[in-house]
């Protein structure tokens, strides 16, 4: 049986229905969660440091979850709850978080290549040094934001609110910015070549 606040430190639960547990507090340092169904389970203030969450359905409470170097490569992490997370040398590549509630959470560096944050809760989060190239972004809230030096290069941000985001020695090459809300943004550090304002 397992529950909230036990130690399961590299267990396999590959491909395992996990709908709704409870796991919140537990140490789940690299355990294999690859193609499991975890939708609707709690995972607040779990150590998934390491873990492998590729391809599983993460549609999840993580508030709080330390994911440093944490797969969830082709994850779906639509609608989770992951504000306050760490994601400090994770893989986020093609992983689905549109619509996330992930303000406040450390993306630092992170490869987010590719990814669907659209309509994601953003605020606040430290995506410095991130690469978002490619990235679906449309609709997402990024007010306030540490963008510096991310690879916004070819990303979707229409329709994104960046108010007061940081976007010092970032490039946008031939990002999409239609209908972006830029209020108070300093476009005079980032490399905005080709991108669309429109």
């Amino acid at each position: 049986m397992i529950g909230p606040g036990q130690n399961l430190e590299d267990e396999s639960f590959v491909g395992c229905e996990l709908a709704q547990v409870n796991l919140a507090g537990a140490n789940l340092t690299g355990a294999d969660f690859s193609h499991a169904n975890l939708q609707g389970a709690k995972l607040d203030g779990a150590n998934l440091l390491g873990a492998n969450l590729s391809h599983a359905d993460l549609r999840a409470n993580l508030v709080g979850a330390n994911l440093r170097q944490a797969d969830l490569s082709n994850a779906d992490v639509r609608g989770a709850h992951l504000c306050g997370a760490n994601f400090r040398g994770a893989k986020l590549v093609k992983a689905s978080l549109a619509g996330a509630f992930l303000s406040g959470a450390n993306l630092a560096g992170v490869n987010l290549q590719g990814i669907d944050l659209r309509g994601a809760d953003l605020r606040g989060v430290n995506l410095n040094g991130a690469n978002l190239k490619g990235g679906n972004l449309a609709g997402a809230d990024l007010k306030g934001a540490n963008l510096t030096d991310a690879n916004l290069e070819e990303a979707d941000l229409r329709g994104a609110n960046l108010a007061g985001a940081d976007l010092r020695g970032a490039t946008l090459l031939c990002a999409e910015l239609g209908m972006a809300n830029l209020s108070g943004v300093d476009l005079e550090q980032v490399c905005v070549l080709g991108t669309c304002l429109e």
